[in-house]
């Protein structure tokens, strides 16, 4: 059987449940990995019994790597998706592709004209919660309004870089799956307002916590909220998911779900979060092997990231940002 020789860039939790899924499965070789931090690395290499390379570069440019993945800070994945495209490389990566619009669609481009797979992980599509939603739609009628609260407390907060402003990126952009879940079930966005805080630490582009409130008008008329939120000024956790309709409501709180119709309350079952990493991995090497289609283009993703960026340019401009394609 051909197997697919991997190269990993990055050591943390994403990197790990990728080596341990190519470990798994007989169709992928896990052959080096790379890293920020060099005792991080060491442990990595020790964990899954592989071979450390010096940088990213030497990494995506190795004649023994047939698939890059991408599991590092998200303001550097624009620029490894493009030499690992350039090297004649498959890559998948975590969202967002890029923080930069433009150069997520000049990325899809250079994948199309090399005929290279480029997946963008968006494992919240495959998840129980997204799976339960899309099943139960039908319940509840013409649904024209949907909630979606994600907030994280965190304290302390430790100076790393997914609490600082340029290396996370605006918080939609880096949490772009608060965005993709509506934009998956709902299609079009036609405008978007938005605002965003960050709690600053002074002289410094880290902060202690921030808050993003989105609200997305949509081409069928559905309207989405997002209130996307972590730090120190949190004292209470939330994920909450509703949808609205003209017979009924989904409500959705951690990993209980509910319909809700007239006086009517029914349970909803919510399959488990766990494994989809592997499944996503699965996926990828169906696809490589056998063809088989992965379960997101990376257009949807691109779309996803151009709906964040308007989010952002509201909350610069304090205005409503119209989208037209």
């Amino acid at each position: 059987m051909t197997k697919i020789k991997v190269g990993i860039v990055g050591t943390g939790y994403t990197a790990k449940r990728r080596a341990e899924a190519l470990q798994q499965d007989e169709r992928g070789s896990l052959k080096f990995v790379t890293g920020h931090s060099p005792e991080n690395l060491a442990f990595f290499c020790q964990t899954y019994q592989i071979k450390s390379l010096n940088s990213w570069q030497e990494l995506v440019t190795h004649p023994e790597i047939d698939l890059v993945i991408v599991c590092t800070i998200n303001c550097d994945h624009g620029k490894i998706v493009r030499a690992a495209l350039e090297a004649g490389k498959h890559v998948v990566t975590e969202y967002p592709l890029s923080l930069s619009v433009s150069e997520a669609e000049d990325l899809m481009a250079l994948s199309q004209q090399l005929g290279k797979l480029l997946h963008v992980e968006h494992i919240e599509s495959l998840g129980g919660l997204h799976q339960a939603m899309r099943q139960h739609l039908p319940h509840i009628g013409n649904i024209f309004y949907g909630r979606y609260s994600t907030l994280s407390p965190q304290k302390p907060v430790k100076r790393s870089w997914n609490y600082h402003k340029t290396l996370f990126g605006f918080p939609l952009m880096a949490a772009l799956s608060r965005i993709h879940r509506f934009t998956d079930l709902f299609g079009t966005v036609i405008s978007v307002s938005c605002v965003n805080r960050y709690w600053d630490v002074p002289d410094t582009e880290y902060f202690t916590a921030c808050l993003c409130n989105a609200r997305l008008q949509f081409a069928n008329g559905f309207i989405g909220d997002i209130i996307y939120g972590k730090g120190e000024s949190f004292s209470k956790s939330d994920r909450t998911f509703e949808l609205q309709g003209d017979q009924g409501v989904l409500w959705f709180q951690g990993e209980q779900g509910t319909l809700i119709q007239n006086e009517t309350v029914i349970p909803i079952e919510v399959g488990s979060r766990r494994g989809l990493f592997a499944k996503d991995t699965q996926m990828v090497l169906d696809f490589l092997l056998e063809k088989k289609p992965l379960y997101i283009s990376p257009q949807q993703s691109v779309y996803a990231l151009k709906v964040a960026d308007a989010a952002f340019r509201a909350a610069q401009t304090g205005q409503t940002i119209t989208m037209i394609e």
